[in-house]
């Protein structure tokens, strides 16, 4: 595999800090509401809020980096972030921690949109040598992916050893990571048919059948994911198993994710984006289908892994396909639709499945997501099947 672009380690790093500033303040967030004899209802409230801001956001945030570039949005919304979380540090309280939720989310939604473009125009300018843009993009998704990993285990040592403000600490100290490491692009000029596209509205995108169908197979791609999430620990302990043994079988999925998205870092580009986002449609419907009666914890690790592998591929595949259907100069337009419908459904979801479950039992809401999907295949017909996309 040929060397990652000059840039690039850089463009992930400060995406890595975004997702941990906003990762380390939601573990502190709950377990201060726990401990302090707050509702589950309430915890859930303020998870909701994270989802919130991106999907108010999303489209203006898209619109916004396309038209300045990346660095106003990236040192706004670490200053959104930064604000939020040391609110909570001086006083940590339901008002100031519905603040931090506010402005980490709202960080995700302007920063993480403007990092990405960045990342969606270095992999195009990649596209004819070098690494090819699916093995960025697979990049792009594991950093986010290692820091949602790694940001619980580092809050709740030092929630144990220090207490709950050196954890919101912590988030205050990520907050300027992704400025200071991307600083040189502050004197970066825009592009002047960059500025004239960040005008352009960006629900226009959607009048385009390709690049709607892509939006909506990912959004419910996104909530099959959440249901998995949702109902592995329903389901577990429905049938007696531990809290170890069903953390195994989130870690099992979390596992896949990683297993497709390195093999996406080796083979990247072997697939058109039509055949991985059908490949991953079908796998996720089958095996949403067939979970909830595979055998013991040895088979729902296994239909927990294919079913992490599948999902787990959508993010670069569909990031890919997006860029391939847009011009350069909407790219961030497109990314922030993206953020806006699946954290829209993310908001939704929870208290969806939380019904299905109460209706017709802990397995339903799978087996729900698995007719989604499967109704969903005729939204692949629109994709192009070449690697070459025309750029309107």
């Amino acid at each position: 595999m040929s060397a990652l672009p000059t840039g690039f380690v850089r463009l992930i790093a400060a995406l890595m800090g975004l997702h941990a500033t906003m990762a380390v303040a939601r573990v502190t967030s709950t377990l201060w509401l726990l401990q302090n004899g707050h509702s589950a209802f309430l915890v859930g409230v303020m998870l909701a809020l994270v989802s919130l801001t991106p999907a108010l956001l999303g489209a203006p945030a898209g619109a916004w980096a396309d038209r300045f570039g990346l660095w106003r949005p990236l040192w706004t919304g670490s200053l959104l972030a930064g604000l939020g979380v040391l609110a909570a540090l001086v006083w940590p309280s339901v008002p100031t921690l519905v603040l931090a939720a506010l402005g980490t989310g709202a960080a995700l939604a302007l920063a993480a949109v403007a990092v990405q473009r960045d990342i969606a125009l270095l992999a195009q300018a990649q596209g004819d040598g070098g690494v090819a843009p699916q093995a960025l993009y697979s990049w792009a998704a594991m950093g986010p992916a290692l820091s949602n990993t790694l940001s619980p285990v580092v809050a709740g040592l030092v929630i144990d050893h220090l207490g709950f403000r050196p954890a919101f600490a912590v988030a205050l100290l990520l907050a300027p990571l992704g400025v200071w490491l991307l600083r040189a692009h502050r004197l970066r000029p825009w592009p002047e048919a960059t500025h004239r596209a960040g005008l352009m509205p960006a629900w226009d995108l959607l009048r385009q059948r390709p690049v709607r169908a892509l939006l909506v197979l990912n959004m419910v791609l996104a909530v099959a994911w959440d249901a998995h999430t949702f109902v592995v620990p329903v389901l577990g302990h429905e049938r007696g198993f531990s809290a170890s043994t069903i953390g195994l079988l989130l870690g099992a999925f979390a596992v896949g994710v990683a297993a497709v998205r390195l093999a996406i870092v080796r083979w990247g580009g072997a697939w058109s984006d039509k055949r991985g986002i059908r490949v991953a449609l079908g796998v996720t419907a089958a095996t949403l289908a067939v979970y909830p009666w595979l055998p013991g914890v040895l088979g729902m690790s296994a239909g927990s892994f294919v079913l992490g592998m599948a999902l787990g591929s959508v993010q670069p595949t569909m990031l890919a396909a997006l860029t391939h259907l847009t011009p350069p100069a909407r790219h961030g337009q497109a990314l922030g639709l993206r953020m806006l419908m699946t954290n829209g459904a993310a908001i939704g979801m929870p208290v969806v499945f939380g019904a299905v479950v109460g209706l017709a039992g802990a397995a339903a809401p799978m087996g729900l997501m698995a007719l989604v999907a499967a109704l969903c295949w005729p939204a692949t017909a629109p994709l192009d099947d070449g690697q070459a996309h025309e750029r309107r």
